[in-house]
């Protein structure tokens, strides 16, 4: 098979769907999110159950962030491309490549071998979901999670993320019918739309739709979807780790549909990520490191004796939604599973990278916190590809129930500081 062959396998098609699938419960007035000063941090329900907004019955919408904050974000990933590319083709996922680099590439590991029944077979078992989705929800939530964490075939993913988020509900909601218009013709704070423009050539430049011939359409509504989330959610605001989330989003579906699935991801998977304090992270962080007593004891005392603090390694992780750290096959099989069974996919992840990136033998080799986080920010590539990492994450020995524990433990010992801070 020649290059050219191999470039034409290789071609990524865009799957947009034009149709008006998905709604809202949102009110949208100007003071229908309100800053309650509290942890943004869920105290009542199981954090770690089924999300309750896949159920149209049970479509929360009392957590939200509550301020902004602006994280410098730092990635390979963000790293602008040479100035000139004599040669270049375009990967399946629309990543920019040299040919020397995608012929390398193949010499090294062989062409990727897509089984087209079991495609089409999986397509069809989307397809008929989809058409009855509020029944398999409610009577057969198993069943779609089985089928998100074998990864949603790519011809409907864009489609099946939104209805998986509850972006379905909101798009429906005939008071909505306009609103993406609207929320752009509203102003946003001057400091917020700089920080915007400044961050567009940061994400994913490499990518066809941000660096490549699509270059200002991807930025003009990476720019308007992250403008409209701002204008929605003004308590909230913009923060830098939003950028590639959205830009994530715009890879698979119109600008309207990443509006929604974006407000789903802010103010009810990850609530109170975006805080000035990063409040619910650094919660979120210390429950991670509570589960590593249980899933690498031996990872959990090194990091300890070092005193390297939770946020130091997993901020990124958790804030991208790990769509910085780790190969794209990957980062889809994750979306996947975390838009099906929420925020406990991520610390699943986040389990997995540090029991592998730091075993014995690599422990020994750092006498430091230098050398261990270094270890952190380059894992081995083994474990971050899809064939390993997401069986390790689906067969780690760890349960909700031990997640829910330990965010007990945790949120006690948080506001009990709140409340006492000369004890902590």
């Amino acid at each position: 098979m020649n290059l050219k062959e191999k470039v034409k396998i290789k071609q990524r098609r865009l799957v947009l769907s034009c149709e008006d699938l998905l709604g809202s419960t949102f009110n949208m007035t100007d003071s229908w999110i309100q800053d309650t000063g509290q942890l943004a941090v869920d105290h009542t329900e199981n954090r770690f159950s089924t999300p309750v907004h896949y159920r149209p019955d049970g479509y929360n919408e009392d957590l939200n962030p509550q301020n902004t904050r602006e994280y410098d974000l730092r990635s390979e990933t963000s790293e602008g491309m040479e100035d000139s590319v004599v040669s270049s083709v375009v990967d399946k996922f629309g990543f920019i490549h040299s040919e020397a680099t995608i012929e390398d590439k193949d010499d090294r590991e062989g062409e990727e071998v897509v089984d087209i029944d079991l495609l089409r077979r999986r397509e069809t078992k989307w397809l008929k979901m989809l058409e009855d989705w509020d029944d398999y929800m409610m009577k057969n939530y198993k069943k779609i999670r089985d089928r998100c964490r074998k990864g949603i075939p790519p011809s409907v993913r864009s489609r099946a993320w939104l209805y998986l988020c509850g972006a379905k509900y909101q798009m429906d909601n005939p008071s909505l019918k306009n609103a993406y218009k609207k929320l752009l013709q509203k102003r946003v704070r001057s400091n917020w739309d700089d920080d915007i423009e400044k961050d567009l050539h940061r994400n994913f430049p490499t990518h066809e739709l941000f660096g490549g011939v699509y270059e200002r359409l991807g930025q003009q509504q990476l720019y308007d979807v992250l403008k409209a989330y701002t204008v929605l959610n003004p308590t909230a605001g913009y923060c830098q780790a939003q950028a590639p989330i959205a830009a994530l989003l715009l890879m698979h579906m119109p600008a309207e549909h990443a509006l929604w699935c974006l407000v789903a991801i802010c103010d009810r998977y990850i609530p109170g990520y975006y805080s000035n304090e990063l409040a619910a992270l650094q919660l979120d962080g210390d429950i991670l490191f509570g589960l590593l007593k249980k899933v690498a004891p031996g990872v959990y005392r090194h990091l300890k004796s070092q005193e390297i603090t939770p946020t130091m390694y997993m901020t990124e992780w958790f804030l991208c939604i790990f769509s910085r750290s780790l190969p794209w096959p990957s980062v889809l099989r994750i979306w996947d599973m975390f838009f099906c069974e929420g925020v406990k996919v991520l610390f699943r992840v986040g389990l997995v990278l540090l029991k592998y990136s730091l075993p014995l033998r690599v422990r020994k080799k750092c006498p430091s916190l230098y050398e261990t986080l270094t270890a952190l920010k380059t894992p081995p590539p083994e474990i971050l590809k899809e064939e390993f990492l997401i069986p390790a994450m689906l067969t780690l020995k760890i349960t909700e129930d031990d997640m829910e524990r330990e965010h007990r433990k945790q949120l006690h010992k948080r506001l009990k500081n709140q409340s006492c801070p000369n004890l902590s």
